[in-house]
């Protein structure tokens, strides 16, 4: 597994792929978070807090992940090299995990350098270093949770289809559904608004940025990364046959 995770983080800095997603992820928010007047400009909140990034970074993530995944079984289908790859001396959990994790490590490099979000926010405190970390932290945590599951859905959609394109595509709808959706379906039934918000991503991810790591949200992420990962093994089992 170790290889096919090398083999991918390679072929991410091996393009410009890798350096693309880094520098796009870093930019938009730079932009919105400092530069755009708005309701994401922290400068404008009057608050010592990273709200704004949290509230912003999901739906960036919502396009980005898929353009990363798209190709990671998309490509090999295309250039016929998917039936090689499957008869490697590796399971098909492992060649499934190794590019799960490869996208998953790419996504991570672009989220560390937001750290110095941290401390500048810090020092624009008042008093300085009048920050709330657990909530911080928690968020930070929630973003991993949502990055793995992201990642697993755009891993499983990449085996839809030989064309990217529509990998992307399928991929940044079930995203969405799953972000956004259960929550704008809840506010369409008000008497059972919690129990419909409870199956979207967002709810649990609001849940972890208020700095508590409950256990229902973490089961809940990795549910949703094991579900589509087993979809993905479904899938390429099927190709095998």
């Amino acid at each position: 597994m170790k290889s096919i995770i090398l083999r991918e983080i390679k072929s991410f800095f091996g393009s410009p792929i890798g350096y693309l997603v880094i520098a796009i992820f870093l930019i938009s928010n730079g932009l919105f978070l400092w530069v755009f007047k708005g309701e994401y400009n922290i400068l404008d909140t009057g608050y010592a807090d990273l709200t704004p990034f949290f509230t912003l970074t999901p739906w960036i993530l919502i396009f980005l992940i898929p353009a990363v995944t798209m190709r990671s079984f998309s490509d090999e289908r295309k250039q016929g090299t998917l039936e090689l790859l499957l008869t490697k001396p590796l399971s098909i959990w492992q060649i499934v995990n190794g590019k799960f994790l490869g996208s998953f490590f790419l996504i991570i490099l672009a989220i560390i350098p937001t750290f110095i979000y941290v401390e500048v926010i810090s020092s624009l405190g008042s008093p300085e270093g009048n920050i709330d970390m657990g909530s911080t932290i928690g968020s930070y945590f929630g973003l991993l949770f949502l990055i793995a599951s992201y990642s697993a859905i755009g891993i499983f959609t990449s085996t839809l289809s030989e064309n990217q394109i529509v990998a992307f595509i399928i991929s940044v709808f079930l995203c969405f559904i799953f972000y956004f959706g259960f929550e704008g379906l809840a506010s369409l039934v008000p008497g059972e608004s919690n129990i419909i918000s409870a199956f979207g991503m967002q709810d649990h991810f609001k849940s972890m940025s208020r700095g508590v790591i409950d256990t229902r949200d973490v089961i809940y992420f990795l549910s949703i990364s094991v579900l589509f990962l087993s979809f993905t093994v479904y899938q390429l089992k099927s190709f095998k046959a």
